[in-house]
């Protein structure tokens, strides 16, 4: 791998999604990868790729990051499998852009952000809108941290 190689695989923005049955939950990084931020999620469904795909070249991202649910034991479900098949679909998407696609285990980050969510005075009927990007921005921190 040349220094250029290298260079552009540690920076640029990076873009977290959380997959969820209704919605996707967004996170977007700075361009050194040292912070998330929420972004306001997608409605889950028809014409999400298309708006993950605009989003991503509106952000200049180069790299994705889809949350992998797991259980608690290691295992993968359904949700997993649609997590996958996301990745999948956007990678083929954004591949000839220079943007990489990978998953990472996003256990307990919905947890974590609703948490986060009522420390910081949040009632359960304001976390609604607000816990998918949460989680995809705890995702997003994790995945920083493993880099």
């Amino acid at each position: 791998m040349t220094l250029v190689e290298r260079i552009q695989a540690t920076h640029g923005r990076v873009l977290a999604l959380d997959p969820g049955e209704r919605r996707i939950g967004v996170a977007v990084s700075n361009s050194e990868r040292t912070m998330a931020f929420p972004r306001d999620s997608i409605v889950a469904g028809d014409g999400s790729l298309d708006a993950l795909v605009h989003l991503i070249e509106e952000e200049e991202i180069s790299h994705v990051v889809v949350g992998l649910p797991k259980h608690l034991n290691g295992k993968e479900g359904s949700a997993a499998a649609k997590a996958r098949a996301l990745a999948s679909e956007l990678s083929a998407q954004v591949e000839n852009r220079g943007v990489d696609v990978s998953l990472h285990d996003e256990r307990l980050t919905t947890v974590s952000a609703q948490h986060s969510l009522s420390a910081a005075g949040s009632n359960a009927k304001a976390q609604r809108g607000k816990v998918d990007s949460a989680a995809a921005a705890v995702l997003l921190e994790s995945w920083l941290a493993c880099q």
